[in-house]
């Protein structure tokens, strides 16, 4: 059995943050990792950010709320679920996806979760483990199952290098430079014929 592994943000929704930040106006929540590799470094900026503005976990859930999947992201799912076994790997927060992930038919997830106080101030973030996403991919190749994995960020490419094979999709040229050795692609119909492509199976579209 083969399994798909996507990232969630950027690959099948928008970035939480990024439309968070369009919406206060807080330039500096515009940051991902895309731009920060560091995640650490990334999420103390955020929360600093969130107290400095007084805003919470309340405020950032119903801009979640007015969001979507990105067009084509549910046909991809839907697409992908029906060749592979689908897990989404994620440096996302529980408090943050479910209304997207139902959007999504509930693929299998595993991201973070916050530590959120009684007045829905954020006042600490809970990392699952270290490095993640690689960690995820090197038990589930321990289980015995083939990964292939796709990703757009800085902290994906530890994936998809555990991975059977990885893939480029929607990145910045940044990371594409200066990952040459994955396959880069910006259509949902050039990733499934990635994927096709990556399997060990006779797959079609």
């Amino acid at each position: 059995m083969e399994l798909a592994c996507l990232d969630l943000e950027g690959v099948l929704i928008p970035e939480i943050w990024i439309k968070f930040a369009e919406k206060t106006g807080i330039e500096a929540l515009k940051a991902t990792t895309r731009d920060i590799p560091d995640y650490d470094e990334l999420m103390t900026m955020r929360l600093a950010e969130l107290d400095k503005h007084k805003l919470g976990l309340n405020e950032i859930q119903e801009v979640i709320s007015t969001l979507s999947p990105l067009d084509g992201a549910v046909e991809f799912v839907d697409w992908l679920r029906a060749r592979f076994q689908v897990i989404i790997l994620s440096d996302t927060f529980y408090e943050f996806a479910g209304p997207l992930m139902k959007q999504l038919g509930y693929p299998t997830l595993l991201c973070h979760k916050l530590t959120v106080d009684g007045s829905g101030r954020v006042t600490d973030y809970n990392i699952r483990q270290s490095n993640p996403k690689r960690q995820s991919i090197v038990a589930l190749k321990s289980l015995y199952y083939r990964t292939i994995a796709a990703g757009d960020s800085y902290n994906d490419t530890t994936m998809l290098a555990e991975a059977d094979a990885g893939i480029l999709f929607k990145a910045p040229q940044n990371v594409i430079t200066e990952f040459p050795q994955y396959p880069a692609v910006h259509t949902y119909e050039d990733l499934k014929q990635e994927f096709i492509k990556a399997s060990v199976r006779p797959l079609t579209l």
